[in-house]
């Protein structure tokens, strides 16, 4: 569990967010058309968060991807 989270830490990328919607069917049916779909996703680095609303906000889906920084030119030179 710790390698998994040295990997996504925000020195060795961010998440970017992919798809945010309020309406949970447009939600899980966006997730079903990418499961379908030949595009190339490493699910393993995908974040799937549900921002719970209250009174005043409306609950959030949000699927986010890791997007590792780029390797310095001078590390693949060695």
């Amino acid at each position: 569990m710790q390698r998994a989270a040295a990997c996504f830490s925000s020195d060795a990328g961010c998440w970017e967010v992919l798809f945010e919607t309020q309406d949970e069917s447009e939600w899980r049916a966006h997730i079903h058309r990418l499961r379908a779909t030949d595009r190339q996703i490493d699910w393993t680095a995908v974040r799937m968060d549900t921002l719970c609303g209250r009174l005043i906000q409306p609950t959030t889906y949000r699927l986010s991807l890791f997007v590792p920084n780029p390797v310095p030119v001078s590390r693949l030179l060695r």
